[in-house]
């Protein structure tokens, strides 16, 4: 909780610094085609997730001129199956992208993203807390900007696997919570 409280503090700082330079900082919102790593299950091949529409929300901050950093704080539902078993993951996610704009309309941008796991749900199956609370990946991505709107298409995926261990009878069977999405956004800036 303490490393929230550190992060979200941090976050707002470059909100604030963002404000005084002018660049800004507004709400985003949007929807992600994601799925998580393999069902892994001892001495069986592994089961692959099908992806599933999930969504997100949260603020941003963004410092800088035609090159800035964009930090990102937001609230992430990642929805995938295996074998018609829904897998629900919920996560902040602090991406720090760094950036360049071209043509006035144009940006791209590439940073790490931190994610904090806050609760995990195979339907109907009882599974333990996620090995890492805390992990790292990536988001990779471009938009477009138009006026105060803004919309980016990314890529995210996370740097090592992370499982949870499904619970009952049969012991030796995982499941990598470990994101890959394509996240769809829409911004505003205030």
């Amino acid at each position: 909780m303490k490393n929230i409280f550190v992060t979200l503090l941090m976050l707002f700082g470059c909100f604030a610094y963002a404000q005084s330079g002018g660049s800004g900082f507004g709400l985003k919102g949007g929807l992600n085609f994601s799925g998580t790593g393999d069902l892994k299950i001892d001495q069986f091949p592994d089961i692959s997730a099908d992806s599933k529409l999930g969504y997100h929300v949260g603020v941003w901050g963004r410092f800088g001129g035609r090159a800035y950093v964009r930090p990102e704080l937001v609230y992430t539902q990642v929805n995938s199956s295996y074998d018609g078993e829904d897998f629900k993951m919920q996560k902040l996610d602090l991406p720090v992208l760094f950036g360049h704009r071209f043509l006035k309309l144009f940006h791209g941008f590439v940073g790490p993203s931190f994610q904090y796991v806050l609760k995990t749900d195979l339907q109907d199956i009882d599974i333990s807390d996620v090995e890492n609370e805390f992990t790292v990946g990536f988001q990779i991505g471009g938009g477009l900007n138009l006026g105060k709107i803004g919309i980016d298409l990314r890529f995210e995926r996370g740097f090592s696997p992370n499982y949870v261990d499904i619970l009952g009878e049969v012991e030796g069977v995982r499941l990598d919570t470990r994101p890959t999405q394509w996240i769809l956004g829409v911004s505003y800036k205030f």
